[in-house]
C-alpha cells in the first residue's frame, strides 16, 4: 500500500492524466450489533426511501448524500481545522426569554445551501460580494473569489438556484450510506391519558372547549391515542388507506426501522475529475485552487463522521479503511490517507495551501452579517431558476 504524500496531492490537483477519483468502502453496524434495528430518516408520504432489486433485494437509504454533506462541513468550524476556512456567522434574530436577551447565530458551514441558501441571500452585507464570486465563476471560470470566501461551497457542492447567476458546482466530496438486504419493520403504540379519571363534567367541558377551538382532545393529551397508523398527505391518504382487504395496510403503518441481513455501507468519493474542472485568473492561481480545495476535500473525505445520526440510528465504524486510487483505466491501488502521519501531513498541507488565501479573507469585524427580513421578502417575490424553466 502507497502512502499520501504533498507529492501525490499536487499530481493529482495539476496532472489531468491523474486518477479519476478516490473512493472508500465503509462498513458500519449498529452499537447493539450486526443484526441490529436501526431507524432511517423518513420522507413526506413515502416513509423510509426503499428501492428493491430485481432479485428482491430491499436497499434502504440510512443518509442521503446532502445529509452526509451537512455532516462533514462542521468539522471546519472546529480546531485544528477552523484555521482553514473563513468563520463567516450570520445573526439570524435577537431573542428573549425571561428577561434574558440572546441573538441566534448560524455558521455560514451549518447553512444546508451553503454560500447560495436563502439566509445568505437575505444579508445585504454578505450577498452583494457572493453573489459577484458566483458570477465570476459563471461568466469567467474564474472560482478564486468564492473559494476565497466559501470554500467549502466547492467543496461540498453549491447551486445558486436563488441568485442570479444560477451557477451550479458538483461536490467534491460525496457520501452516502445504505443498508442492503434490509427488512422494514412496524411499530404500534398506545398512550393512555387521564381521562378516565376525570369526572363527567370535566369531561365535558374538556370537550366543548376542544369542539370551539376546533382541535382533538388527543392532540392536548387529554384522549387516548393508538398510534398504529402514520399521518401522510391528502393526496397521499387517498392511495394509502389505512386498511385494505380488510387487513391493515403496511404502507401505512407506523415504521418501525429496518432490520438488515448484509452490511450497512458507507460510500466515499473524491472526484478528481471535476477538482481539476476549477480555474483561476491565472496558472498560479488555478493551481493554488485545486491544491487547497483538495486538501480540504481530503480532510472532509477521511474525517471521523459522529455516527449517532438519528434516534434509534447510532452506528459505528466496523473492519478496516482502504482508500483506493481510481485510475481511467486498469486497477485500483490502496492507498493510506488515515494513518497518523498522513493526517499529520494532509493538515500541515492544507495550512500551507490556505495562506495563499488568508491575505484576502475578510477582517474579524468583517465575519459577523445580519439576516434583514426586508430582503428576505425581496427574495420571496424573485422566481428561481426551476420557476423560470417551468415558466412557474
Amino acid at each position: 500500500m502507497t502512502m499520501l504524500t504533498a507529492d501525490t496531492i499536487d499530481d493529482w490537483a495539476g496532472n489531468n492524466a491523474g486518477p479519476v477519483a478516490l473512493h472508500l468502502k465503509q462498513k458500519l453496524v449498529p452499537v447493539e450489533g450486526e443484526g441490529g434495528v436501526v431507524f432511517p430518516p423518513t420522507y413526506a408520504d413515502i416513509g423510509y426511501n426503499v428501492d428493491t432489486l430485481e432479485d428482491g433485494t430491499k436497499v434502504v437509504t440510512i443518509d442521503s448524500v446532502g445529509s452526509q454533506a451537512n455532516r462533514m462541513e462542521p468539522i471546519f468550524k472546529h480546531p485544528p481545522y477552523s484555521s482553514l476556512v473563513p468563520q463567516i456567522e450570520i445573526e439570524i434574530s435577537l431573542k428573549e426569554e425571561d428577561g434574558e436577551k440572546y441573538t441566534e447565530k448560524r455558521s455560514l458551514l451549518d447553512l444546508p445551501h451553503r454560500s447560495a441558501d436563502a439566509v445568505v441571500n437575505s444579508c445585504p452585507t454578505l450577498a452583494p460580494t457572493l453573489a459577484k464570486a458566483f458570477r465570476a465563476l459563471r461568466y469567467y471560470g474564474d472560482a478564486g473569489p468564492l473559494c476565497q470566501l466559501a470554500p467549502t461551497s466547492l467543496v461540498f457542492g453549491v447551486w445558486d438556484s436563488r441568485g442570479g447567476s444560477a451557477e451550479k458546482r458538483p461536490r467534491l466530496v460525496r457520501s452516502i450510506m445504505r443498508a442492503w438486504n434490509a427488512q422494514p419493520l412496524h411499530a404500534a403504540a398506545q398512550f393512555n391519558s387521564v381521562w378516565k379519571s376525570l369526572i363527567q363534567q370535566q369531561q365535558k367541558e374538556l370537550e366543548d372547549e376542544a369542539k370551539a377551538r376546533k382541535i382533538k382532545l388527543s392532540e392536548k393529551g387529554f384522549a387516548d391515542a393508538p398510534a398504529t397508523f402514520r399521518k401522510v398527505g391528502q393526496t397521499a391518504a387517498g392511495q394509502m388507506r389505512e386498511f385494505r382487504d380488510g387487513s391493515p395496510n403496511p404502507e401505512r403503518r407506523v415504521l418501525g426501522g429496518v432490520v438488515t441481513r448484509d452490511p450497512i455501507e458507507r460510500d466515499i468519493s473524491v472526484n478528481l475529475v471535476a477538482l481539476r474542472g476549477l480555474a483561476g485568473r491565472n496558472d498560479e492561481k488555478t493551481s493554488a485552487i485545486r491544491r487547497y480545495l483538495l486538501a480540504l476535500a481530503l480532510i472532509a473525505a477521511t474525517g471521523e463522521i459522529d455516527l449517532y445520526l438519528r434516534e434509534g440510528c447510532n452506528l459505528r465504524f466496523a473492519g478496516g479503511e482502504n482508500w483506493k486510487i481510481i485510475p481511467r483505466r486498469g486497477e485500483p491501488k490502496e492507498i493510506d490517507m488515515t494513518s497518523q502521519p498522513v493526517q499529520g501531513m494532509l493538515l500541515d498541507y492544507a495550512k500551507a495551501a490556505a495562506a495563499f488565501f488568508t491575505p484576502d479573507w475578510p477582517p474579524p469585524e468583517k465575519l459577523i452579517h445580519k439576516f434583514d427580513l426586508k430582503e428576505a421578502k425581496k427574495l420571496l417575490a424573485k422566481k428561481t431558476e426551476d420557476e423560470q424553466e417551468t415558466g412557474g
